[in-house]
């Protein structure tokens, strides 16, 4: 049974960080790829960030470019989601997802079929 718990949301005020903790569970963790992204009220879920298996290679949407980054450890089975420089706009319920893939990942919702529960971002001062 695969399962993903999200950790680490909260609120925040602008310009700050929050390092968001997908652990996953039940799976060989090691050969999939992994997702975060966000849903705001009334606005479909988008793609923030990916990361493949193996080298880890990443992707990011262009929004969060140069304030995520993600991160990944096998060992831990843990893929972490650190956001610096916290704008209002990202206020949403950020989500984790996995697929078994290959060596590059993808932010397209669709591609994915294993989502944890999410954690709610809220950034205000």
């Amino acid at each position: 049974h695969l399962q993903l718990v999200e950790s680490g949301g909260g609120l925040v005020q602008p310009g700050g960080s929050l390092r968001l903790s997908c652990a996953a569970s039940g799976f060989s963790f090691n050969y999939y790829n992994i997702g975060w992204f966000r849903q705001a009220p009334g606005k479909e879920r988008e793609g923030v960030s990916c990361i493949s298996r193996g080298d880890g290679s990443t992707d990011y949407a262009d929004s969060v470019k140069g304030r995520f980054t993600i991160a990944r450890d096998n060992a831990k089975k843990t893929v972490y989601l650190q956001m610096n420089s916290l704008k209002p706009e990202d206020t949403a319920v950020y989500s984790c997802a996995a697929i078994q893939g290959d060596y590059s990942c993808s932010t397209y919702v669709a591609e994915y079929d294993t989502w944890g529960q999410g954690t709610q971002v809220t950034v205000s001062s």
